[in-house]
């Protein structure tokens, strides 16, 4: 943003945007039943977050059980769901810092050291879920952890990459403010 001559006043909602995109990725995994799925016919298994659904053959009724049943399921939800609701905050946080005229480059390196917390949650979430799902839960045929599981990572990855950027902006204060003499390499034959 600095280096190649792109001007703040245009770029400054760059990173509060991306924050609003992991949100959306935040909701999608949080709504999504694509958690876990049967890979194979006949497809018999499929999860989200919050519950469990299987049915006997491949034209069966679905029938679902809670995972907030389990302590391992209320444990990946609300780590999960503590880790997106940070994430919210630092999107609300990043709209109002980056709205002000004068950039508080102190407030913008702890909404990065704030986002680096939600990773660490999101993070649990994603780790306790596989773990104690594949082992508590009996599956039948071959499943795979499916798109919804796969936004919830990406939320997860776009969470630490934000957090260096929010961390690392205040090292550029004065190029981004325009404070720095302009640096021509030219030279007269």
């Amino acid at each position: 943003m600095v280096k190649y001559g792109l001007d703040y006043t245009r770029c400054r909602w760059i990173l509060p945007l991306l924050l609003g995109i992991g949100v959306i990725f935040g909701i999608i995994a949080l709504a999504g039943r694509g958690w876990l799925e049967s890979q194979t016919l006949p497809y018999v298994h499929q999860a989200s977050l919050w519950e469990s659904c299987r049915r006997p053959q491949q034209g069966g009724e679905w029938t679902c059980e809670s995972l907030m049943g389990y302590a391992w399921g209320r444990a990946a939800a609300a780590t999960y769901l503590v880790g997106f609701i940070l994430l919210v905050i630092c999107f609300a946080l990043a709209i109002i810092a980056f709205a002000i005229d004068t950039l508080r480059f102190n407030f913008i390196r702890g909404i990065g050291g704030l986002l680096f917390v939600a990773a660490v949650f999101s993070i649990m979430g994603l780790v306790i879920y596989p773990v104690k799902f594949s082992t508590e839960i009996e599956m039948t045929g071959i499943n795979m952890f499916s798109w919804a599981y796969g936004f919830g990572w990406t939320t997860a990855i776009m969470e630490i990459c934000l957090g260096f950027f929010f961390c690392c902006l205040p090292n550029y204060e004065d190029q981004i403010l325009g404070n720095v003499k302009p640096t021509y390499f030219y030279s007269s034959p």
